[in-house]
């Protein structure tokens, strides 16, 4: 009995506390929150373009159902070399989201078993963004160039292989010296004897084959202008 009334006390104590303690805190905040300057409303304001869903994996409304849309040109080399790098950036992502758009229209074109709306529109955006490409290792070689003199991404040589075909073999660092490495040893940068005529084959059929594509390519030209004599008059005015 004498335990329990003991705790009975003790409980009423920290109750006593309790509601002290949060009465002070109560004023307290009320004094500071009467201290504090009132801010008018304001809403937030962004330029930017709102958020899309799945939307913008498909084409603009406007043009479905239609068989032919009219689009610009690939971008050139020349008009590359004219932007930015932060203009590169950007127009990367804009040629990335119109290529995932046209394989969507792509696709959705081979499942309904219909021809797909102007599809030269992939190409340009293909060629535009290998091109772009070129433009940016340009500048990556040129900085490289500039700083520490090696045309290379990474310092090589060309060296012959086993087969007698020229490579370029990059350098790199090893743990140990190379003439105590037997993984390095095991490669030959040299060839036999017995590979040369094989070499000369090899030249040969590259030739003949740079030949065959040259001559095939004048013969569809032929085929071309005898089939549309007004196409070639055009090109010739």
């Amino acid at each position: 009995m004498a335990v329990a009334a003991l705790c009975r006390r003790f409980s009423g104590v920290l109750r006593l506390a309790g509601a002290a303690s949060s009465r002070l805190t109560r004023h307290v905040l009320q004094k500071e929150a009467a201290k504090a300057e009132l801010f008018p409303p304001c809403a937030s304001l962004h330029v930017s373009f709102p958020l899309k869903g799945l939307e913008e994996f498909f084409d603009d409304p406007k043009n479905w159902g239609e068989t032919e849309i009219k689009s610009g040109d690939s971008w050139t080399v020349e008009q590359l070399r004219g932007k930015s790098s932060e203009d590169l950036h950007k127009l990367w992502y804009v040629l990335l989201k119109e290529r995932n758009m046209l394989l969507t229209l792509e696709q959705e074109a081979k499942r309904q078993r219909l021809p797909m709306p102007s599809p030269e529109r992939l190409e340009k955006v293909e060629t535009s963004m290998e091109r772009m490409d070129q433009v940016i290792q340009e500048r990556e070689d040129a900085l490289r160039l500039l700083q520490t003199g090696q045309e290379k991404q990474w310092p090589g040589e060309w060296r012959h292989d086993f087969l007698g075909r020229i490579i370029w073999y990059t350098f790199r660092e090893w743990p140990i010296p190379w003439h105590l490495n037997s993984k390095h040893n095991r490669k030959r940068f040299y060839f036999l004897k017995n590979v040369e005529p094989f070499n000369r084959l090899r030249l040969e059929k590259y030739l003949r084959d740079q030949y065959k594509a040259k001559r095939r390519e004048q013969t569809n030209r032929r085929k071309l202008l005898k089939r549309y004599p007004h196409l070639a008059a055009k090109s010739e005015s």
